[in-house]
């Protein structure tokens, strides 16, 4: 059998060592909750940089709530408890950034399915205009070609009609003149001349109204 004596030396030296201990242990734990605490501060500022605040404030609320509790459990000296809640409000800070990127996204695809929708649409209301222009300029032009036919159309018609006429005139002859003589005769004739023609033209001009 041991003797009891031998055993007394060693239970104070570890009663001894287990007071020692204690304290370090103590303050180990409240330098983890304050290193926990110190992650989910930087993961929700993160979050807030990234505008957690417009895409997901509710979720953004939840994380900063989990880290009032995580302190007030450090300040009560519930070390473990505030190690555990600090985890937690890191955990949902990483479901908040990661919500707003995906947010984000969204609003970034739908921001430009918008604006190319828009680009089409003014594209086609530019081809659509021009058409039209085109359409206008033409009736235009047809109108202004039907206006010049009806105007022409209801113009005075003139005609002019050129008529020759010409007319034979005879020209003089003169008698003839015989001197009777006893031994000879001598008879003289004039020459006639060649019939004189005269040239009349006479021009009619003829307006006819279209009514």
């Amino acid at each position: 059998m041991r003797n009891p004596m031998f055993f007394a030396p060693a239970l104070a030296v570890s009663a001894f060592a287990l007071a020692l201990g204690s304290p370090v242990m103590a303050a180990g734990k409240a330098d983890r909750a304050r290193a926990a605490i110190g992650e989910a501060k930087a993961k929700i500022e993160a979050a807030d940089a990234a505008g957690a605040a417009d895409a997901t404030p509710r979720a953004r609320a939840d994380a900063k709530a989990t880290l009032a509790t995580a302190e007030e459990h450090l300040a009560a000296g519930r070390k473990e408890e505030a190690i555990a809640t600090a985890h937690e409000a890191t955990r949902r800070a990483e479901i908040v950034i990661a919500e707003t990127h995906d947010r984000q996204d969204t609003t970034a695809a739908v921001a430009a399915d918008a604006q190319a929708s828009a680009a089409i649409a003014q594209q086609q209301a530019e081809v659509a205009n021009a058409r039209a222009a085109n359409a206008e300029q033409t009736a235009a032009q047809t109108a202004a070609e039907n206006a010049r036919l009806r105007a022409a159309a209801a113009a005075p018609q003139t005609t002019v009609v050129t008529t020759e006429k010409t007319a034979s005139r005879p020209a003089y002859v003169a008698a003839s003149t015989a001197k009777p003589t006893v031994k000879k005769k001598v008879v003289r004739r004039s020459t006639a001349a060649a019939p004189t023609r005269t040239a009349e033209t006479t021009t009619t001009t003829v307006t006819t109204q279209t009514n």
